[in-house]
């Protein structure tokens, strides 16, 4: 269960996180951890991110990666647990895909990979499941 929290104090934003933010936040979200490294480039070489502030914490962020022009993945949604249940995560992804509808252009391919019940989130901003046509696959370096 959520705890009480001001809505009027959340701030939604454009813009990057730190990249410690943006790694403690992956982590306390239970997305996982994200190297140093990795993390240094790949925030700075988003297409576009927003933030969930609550006062002067970063809560809550969402990215998007790609070309900018025939594909793009959406990638980092997350609010950290007990910010959770306030609408945050539905707030973010109105965000991101405002942004797609207003930079991308048509016929751009917008991807993102749905973990267990985010997926519901995720098909009230237009994503479908594309199984069994296409699965999405992965390797980690």
């Amino acid at each position: 269960m959520a705890t009480p929290h001001d809505p009027a104090k959340y701030n939604i934003r454009s813009g990057l996180p730190g990249t410690e933010t943006y790694r403690s936040l992956r982590i306390a979200a239970g997305l996982g951890a994200q190297s140093v490294e990795g993390s240094a480039i790949g925030l700075p070489n988003s297409w576009y991110c927003v933030t969930v502030e609550y006062g002067s914490a970063t809560v809550g962020m969402g990215r998007i990666v790609g070309d900018g022009g025939c594909f793009l993945q959406i990638v980092d949604v997350c609010v950290l647990p007990e910010h959770q249940g306030h609408g945050l995560g539905k707030a973010i992804m109105r965000k991101l895909t405002d942004e797609v509808e207003r930079r991308a252009p048509k016929g751009t391919y917008v991807s993102l990979i749905a973990d267990g019940p985010a997926r519901h989130l995720y098909a009230q901003y237009g994503f479908t499941e594309t199984a069994p046509a296409s699965v999405g696959m992965a390797r980690l370096i």
